[in-house]
């Protein structure tokens, strides 16, 4: 044990706070003759316990764990040992950062995605350009989003930071990504004649760019990484295609460029344009003038007489035709010359007609054409993608998008003279989209308003059809609800909508199930077992599993919850007016609330019941009466030798009965009689035991 006059003194701890999610920065008094501190960091579970050496205040505990609290206390260090720790303030890490993901899907957008961080509640993340100051701050609770607006080809830095639910900022992560280039533009093609035929494309440079690509329709391509051109290499004469150019960097291609049509070296004869042809010849010497001869395919010929070295004459499409000049002078024609064919562009399709088979399934025909060795199909919607390349005249374009327009293009295609890419596009539309039912609202008893979704044009009809086991409901509409009506209870129905165009109908979308409240019972019947005790009965309701039963009177009211059309129920007295409510419940838990009135309990029992004898051997029933004084009462005396009835009228409440046989033992009963004639049933009887003259006492049980 080190003396207490040697020990240092214990520092006291000002403030502790994290900055980072692995450490804690503890800020204390420093005491005099201390030569360094001690910073102790403990969990509260026990199982982290550090000591780290500082010099002086402030000090920083490490190899800390996120979004932990630790027990820090600080202790000062000289020559005779260490001071006892201060007193413990409990300090808390801050959360990790978001650990984020970045693509650029085109050339202005940046998509970040990240694990959701333990702890975080709010997450901020910062985006600026490279090389710029300008800043963009979006706080958001989700785990992705995306910078849109951006510049094409260009460098973005992204700094995220999580929060915790105590408002602190955790680490901060920063991650770069680039933008996508924009497409480069062509602008100029060039034939070059060197050892082979070669394609010389040159294009524009675009920022972020890293390489280029150019690519044919027939599948050639050729690449630069420096330059803004290369050449394709080897062409054949007479060919027709076009060209695009795909620009490259480390977040992908841009879009293809444009294309750009050109035609590789034309033989003679050529065809400056569609219906007009000429044949070329180099001017030979010692000519008068030339004859050209031009036999087609089909064995249609004609000439041509010229001094010039240029013959024009009507082609048609699809055709072969073989072409020879000879040249003359007064001495005659030239003995031999060569024979050269030509080939014209095959021939558009005139008839061609497109045909909604299925929702989202367009089927093309058209009649073979004259020159056509095999047929391309593609849609200018789906970026002129060849959807058929076939020698038969059909084409299905199948998984499009519905209730969408397609313009369609057949182009018919030769080996000699490549594509006809002048021929005119067929539009057709697909079958309209599927309403989804996203709710049923009931607004009356047989009434329900459906609400769907309405992923097409304004103009499209919608059709809801309720379709239950032995009916069927529709409603149209134009909008985006319509209501269902005079829908029976008890009954389940499933729901589905169908959209309708000019074009036709979409599929049935998802049914959803509507159920139908229960069916109320026709009727409730309500019987008095004693003056306090009521059986309510009902027929079943159709729909209906259970019942909530409810009498309701302004004295109180009974309830009971059964599976039974019955309910023995309580609390209701005699002489009541009351109305029945009846919950008839589905096994969904659909209620159907009923309610039936005009009700009343039976009248009350008299009470205080004496049996006196009187003169002349008379015996008086006296009664006390519960209630209003609106009933006759009957009473009804039972003995061993004679039986006796008498009824006394609305508030009177005595009757006396002439008795024969004195010395009997009577069972009274006192009933008031109901308003529809009938005595009430379960007043409960009185025993006398009654002397024979001398004693004016009767004796009760």
């Amino acid at each position: 044990v080190i003396p207490s006059s040697l020990s240092p003194e214990v520092p006291t701890i000002e403030q502790a706070y994290s900055k980072h999610s692995d450490s804690i920065t503890v800020e204390f008094t420093e005491v005099s003759g201390a030569t360094s501190y001690i910073l102790r960091a403990e969990s509260d579970n026990g199982d982290f316990f550090s000591e780290t050496v500082v010099s002086s205040s402030k000090g920083t505990v490490v190899q800390l764990q996120p979004y932990t609290t630790y027990r820090m206390s600080v202790m000062s260090v000289n020559s005779g040992g260490r001071s006892q720790p201060s007193y413990p303030i409990q300090a808390r890490t801050v959360v990790q950062a978001p650990m984020m993901n970045t693509t650029s899907l085109d050339n202005s957008t940046i998509f970040v995605n990240w694990t959701s961080v333990e702890h975080a509640v709010l997450y901020t993340l910062c985006i600026i350009r490279q090389g710029s100051n300008s800043r963009h701050k979006v706080n958001t609770t989700n785990t992705m989003l995306t910078f849109d607006g951006l510049e094409a080809g260009t460098t973005y830095c992204i700094k995220g930071t999580a929060w915790d639910s105590e408002g602190r900022p955790g680490d901060d992560l920063t991650v770069c990504q680039i933008t996508r280039p924009l497409s480069p533009n062509v602008i100029h093609i060039q034939m070059t004649q060197g050892r082979s035929l070669e394609v010389a494309v040159y294009w524009l440079s675009v920022q972020g760019a890293e390489n280029y690509i150019a690519v044919t329709t027939n599948g050639q391509n050729c690449s630069s990484v420096s330059q803004t051109y290369c050449f394709i290499t080897p062409v054949e004469c007479g060919q027709n295609h076009s060209i695009s150019v795909i620009a490259y960097n480390s977040a992908g291609p841009s879009s293809p460029s444009q294309p750009a049509e050109y035609i590789t070296c034309r033989f003679i004869p050529t065809q400056p344009m569609a219906g007009n042809c000429s044949v070329v010849w180099e001017e030979v010497p010692l000519v008068d003038y030339y004859i050209a001869f031009i036999k087609r395919d089909d064995g249609t010929e004609k000439s041509c007489n010229t001094t010039g070295t240029t013959c024009q004459f009507f082609c048609m499409c699809g055709y072969t035709y073989l072409t020879t000049v000879f040249p003359y002078n007064l001495a005659g024609s030239s003995p031999y010359s060569h024979v050269r064919n030509y080939t014209t562009i095959p021939c558009c399709p005139e008839d061609v007609t497109i045909n909604l088979v299925s929702t989202e399934t367009l089927e093309i025909m058209w009649s073979s054409v004259k020159g056509a060795e095999l047929y391309e199909t593609t849609a200018e919607q789906t970026n002129d993608v060849v959807h058929c390349n076939d020698t038969a005249p059909v084409c299905a374009l199948s998984d499009l998008t519905c209730n969408t327009a397609y313009s369609v293009t057949v182009t018919p295609c030769s080996d000699l003279r490549g594509c006809n890419r002048t021929c005119t596009p067929h539009t057709h539309e697909t079958a309209p989209c599927a309403p989804e039912i996203l709710n049923l609202t009931q607004t009356n008893s047989s009434t329900y308003r459906v609400f769907f979704s309405t992923p097409n044009r304004p103009s499209t009809n919608y059709t809801v059809t309720a379709i239950g086991h032995y009916d069927k409901h529709t409603c149209q509409t134009t909008n985006d609800s319509c209501e269902l009506t005079l829908l029976p209870c008890g009954s389940t129905y499933d729901v589905m909508g169908v959209a309708t165009t000019k074009v036709g109908r979409s599929l049935p979308g998802f049914s959803k199930t509507l159920e139908t409240g229960p069916c109320c019972p026709s009727s409730v019947n309500v019987t008095q077992v004693t003056q306090a005790m009521t059986n309510v009965t009902w027929p079943p309701g159709t729909g209906a599993r259970s019942y909530i039963t409810t009498l309701m009177s302004s004295r109180g009211h009974a309830k009971c919850h059964t599976l039974d059309t019955h309910c023995l129920m309580g609390c209701i007295t005699c002489g009541t007016n009351y109305s029945v409510n009846l919950e008839a419940i589905s096994s969904t838990g659909h209620k159907s609330e009923c309610s039936y009135h005009g009700f009343s309990s039976s009248p009350c029992c008299p009470t205080n019941l004496k049996l006196y004898r009187m003169a002349n051997n008379t015996l008086r029933v006296q009664w006390r009466s519960i209630g209003p004084q609106t009933h006759n009462h009957t009473v009804d005396l039972y003995g061993t030798g004679a039986n006796y009835t008498c009824i006394a009228a609305a508030g009177i409440k005595y009757c006396d009965i002439q008795e024969e046989i004195c010395g009997e033992v009577y069972r009274v009963v006192v009933a008031p009689v109901g308003k529809n004639g009938v005595k009430v049933s379960f007043c409960q009887p009185r025993t006398y035991s009654v002397l024979c003259p001398g004693s004016n006492a009767g004796v009760g049980k």
